[in-house]
């Protein structure tokens, strides 16, 4: 079977949506406020403490 050639509308939304996905992957980084602290009750702390525990640091 041949490869079929995206139209010229499909073409541009295939490399739109790959450079949104980019972005957005970029900006995953927390920034420092009242909403993006994690809660002390939270499973990611209890996670992180005990890998800081297991590391003995």
């Amino acid at each position: 079977m041949g490869v079929t050639r995206l139209k010229r509308k499909d073409r541009k939304n295939k490399t739109t949506s790959r450079l949104e996905v980019q972005h957005l992957k970029l900006a995953t980084n927390l920034e420092l406020g009242s909403r993006s602290v994690e809660p002390k009750k939270s499973q990611l702390v209890k996670n992180n403490e005990a890998i800081r525990v297991a590391l003995g640091k």
